[in-house]
């Protein structure tokens, strides 16, 4: 027998003053009941139930045992319930990864969004371009941009689908033109973005007649995120690829212009990776559910604008 167990038995005992009574309240025998507490005394070399035929008497260690005991079992308690509720009642904290451009321009809006009717649910939210360990760095989530997922045994929810496109400021173009086809591009300052999901070198534009592939000419410029490649391009700096997340407060405000509207770059999936489908907590399951819906909606309202600033494909 466990000691919570026998402390249970021995608090049973000191409230109701009786094995017997301790055992119908247990739904055990009278001789568990005193098997357990003389095993508890032995334990602790000190006795802590003085009996006589008639009657039962706690002795000075046991009042002081008997108020932490029921301390600790109460605590036991609110641990069972707190931990039993998890799955229906979404309190708590998440720690949230997400890649910079989604988490930047979709996560922050979705957390925001979701918090007005959760808001006993916090967030520690990390931006980086990269794919995390989610169990070796206790993540509960990570939302992501990639073409397919390696088999890691995870959950994973597909929230969507976006694309990047071809960006340059109005005083870029200004001064140097705009081209044409892709082809024309090696006239230009392209700007490259350097990172685990754009392209580098070779950019390949889905377009009228298929795909088509660019060699793009060494840039004074490289960036590893689609934010600072904003400023770039919004500076004059050249052209730049720009994920509809980042583009589209810029073509909104005419600081951006998009370059090339009947061409786009490979289509990503938005992903939502967690864990385990089995005991999901409620904080969790409400995230994920709230993310299925507010993320399609925000991806098809930046296409609109997208489209709205070229020719839609």
């Amino acid at each position: 027998m466990d000691i919570f167990q026998t402390m249970r038995f021995f608090v049973a005992v000191a409230q109701t003053g009786s094995f017997t009574a301790a055992a119908q309240l247990l739904d055990t025998t009278t001789t568990n009941v005193s098997k357990a507490v003389t095993s508890l005394e032995a334990r602790l070399q000190t006795r802590l139930i003085n009996r006589t035929t008639r009657r039962l008497a706690l002795t000075e260690a046991g009042v002081r045992y008997l108020q932490r005991c029921e301390k600790i079992l109460e605590e036991m308690r609110e641990a069972d319930e707190e931990a039993g509720t998890a799955h229906t009642v979404p309190v708590g904290r998440l720690k949230i990864h997400a890649m910079s451009a989604i988490g930047n321009h979709y996560v922050i809006d979705a957390i925001a969004k979701y918090r007005e009717t959760h808001p006993t649910v916090m967030f520690d939210l990390t931006v980086t371009n990269r794919l995390p360990d989610l169990l070796e760095e206790g993540y509960d989530m990570s939302i992501v941009l990639a073409r397919d997922l390696p088999d890691s045994g995870f959950v994973a929810q597909r929230l969507g689908v976006t694309y990047s496109i071809l960006c340059a400021s109005p005083e870029y173009l200004q001064k140097r033109g705009r081209p044409d086809t892709p082809g024309a591009l090696g006239e230009h300052e392209c700007l490259r973005i350097v990172n685990t999901v754009m392209p580098a070198e070779n950019w390949a534009f889905e377009g009228p007649d298929g795909v088509e592939t660019v060699n793009i000419p060494l840039s004074a410029f490289h960036v590893n995120t689609a934010d600072a490649m904003t400023v770039a391009i919004k500076k004059g700096m050249g052209i730049g690829i720009q994920p509809i997340a980042s583009a589209v407060e810029g073509l909104k405000a005419g600081t951006l212009v998009r370059i090339l509207p009947e061409y786009h770059f490979e289509e990503f999936s938005v992903f939502a990776i967690y864990p385990s489908r089995k005991f999901v907590d409620a904080k969790i399951k409400t995230w994920v559910e709230f993310l299925k819906d507010y993320i399609p909606r925000l991806l098809a309202a930046n296409k609109e604008v997208v489209a709205a600033a070229g020719k839609p494909y």
